[in-house]
Formats: C-alpha cells, sequence, structure tokens
C-alpha cells in the first residue's frame, strides 16, 4: 500500500502495491489492449449492457498498467461529457491508478463490493467519491488463461444500493463473458 502525505489529514489514500503490474503491461500489448479507444471494438457497447444489467448509471471495462487506468468500455449518463481531443471535461478515458477502486480488484484477483463507499475508510477519500459522486461500485476482476488480472468490469452508482447476491453473481458472470472475447484476441504462434 501506499500513502500520499499530500492529501489532508483523515483522508488517506491507499493504492494497493501491484508486483504484477510489468506482466500485465505485456500481456495487454500482446493482446492490442489498453492503449486508445478501439471504434467498433464492442468494448463501449458492452459496458452499456452491463449498466442497462446493473441498473448502474456508470459501467466502463478497465485495464490497468502500472500508472494509470484505461476505461476501453465506458457508459456514463447522458450530459457528462467525455474527454475529447485534449479538451478536459467530466469523464476522461484515463485516470491515475490512485484514483477509483478497479486497482484494488485487480490486485486481490477478486470481485469488490462496495455498497456505501462512505463506510470504508480506506475508500471514502477517494477523489472519485468527491469529485464524480460516486457512492457504490461492483467489479469483478477480468483474468486471462495464464491467470493475469488484465482489468476490470465494474458498474458504479451516485446512491449508495446493496447489489446483493444477484449483483456479485451477474458482474461475474460478464467479466468471464468478456475474458472469452479478450482470448479470441490472442496471436497464433
Amino acid at each position: 500500500m501506499s500513502y500520499d502525505p499530500g492529501r489532508p489529514a483523515g483522508r488517506l489514500l491507499l493504492t494497493p502495491e501491484d508486483r504484477d503490474a510489468p506482466e500485465r503491461v505485456r500481456r495487454l500489448r500482446l493482446l492490442g489492449l489498453g492503449v486508445h479507444p478501439e471504434p467498433g471494438s464492442g468494448f463501449d457497447v458492452f459496458a452499456q449492457r452491463l449498466a442497462e444489467v446493473a441498473s448502474a448509471p456508470y459501467a466502463m471495462v478497465t485495464f490497468i498498467d502500472e500508472h494509470r487506468q484505461f476505461f476501453a468500455g465506458l457508459h456514463k449518463p447522458d450530459g457528462i461529457l467525455v474527454e475529447a481531443e485534449g479538451a478536459k471535461t467530466m469523464v476522461s478515458r484515463h485516470m491515475p491508478r490512485e484514483f477509483g477502486f478497479c486497482p484494488h480488484v485487480v490486485v486481490r484477483r477478486k470481485a469488490l463490493v462496495l455498497e456505501d463507499v462512505s463506510e470504508y475508510p480506506r475508500f471514502a477519500g477517494n477523489p472519485i467519491v468527491d469529485e464524480v459522486g460516486i457512492r457504490s461500485y461492483l467489479g469483478a476482476p477480468l483474468v486471462d488463461r495464464t491467470g493475469i488480472a488484465l482489468g476490470t468490469v465494474c458498474a458504479a452508482d451516485v446512491t449508495p444500493r446493496a447489489w446483493g447476491r444477484a449483483g456479485l453473481e451477474t458482474i461475474k458472470s460478464m467479466a468471464a463473458e468478456l475474458v472469452e472475447q479478450l482470448e479470441r484476441r490472442e496471436p497464433f504462434p
């Protein structure tokens, strides 16, 4: 874990140590993932479907490298703009590793359910809580056939909510479905 001394007292930002990052980056590059949006790739469509299934305003397909998270698939509420051509708006396709909850899912290699992030001191001070207003999160890792957690699929809401067993099973199922699709990108020897 790391500590950011620039944060106000009582608002620690803890990010998990990620020993698998170099191998993950090699694997993502081999599969051609995690650098640029892929028009027509289906990641945005997948995120939209996840948002509908989870009844959540936000849903993402996230790939994580040593320094940042990349939202290859992004569904967000209408009226929230995405960063375009260098003009910053409210939501970007990239986010530092220190923001959000997906890096925790990748390092833990287990699904994470946060029904109310304010109840978890580790997560309550996260910038996306204050800056975006995220109050609940549901995410599962994308673990490929090599055992590397490439990233996550996740849904988030601006209000606390009980995701329940059904939400957990749904996010795990959606992650398994996407892993199957990702493995089709494997280059043949």
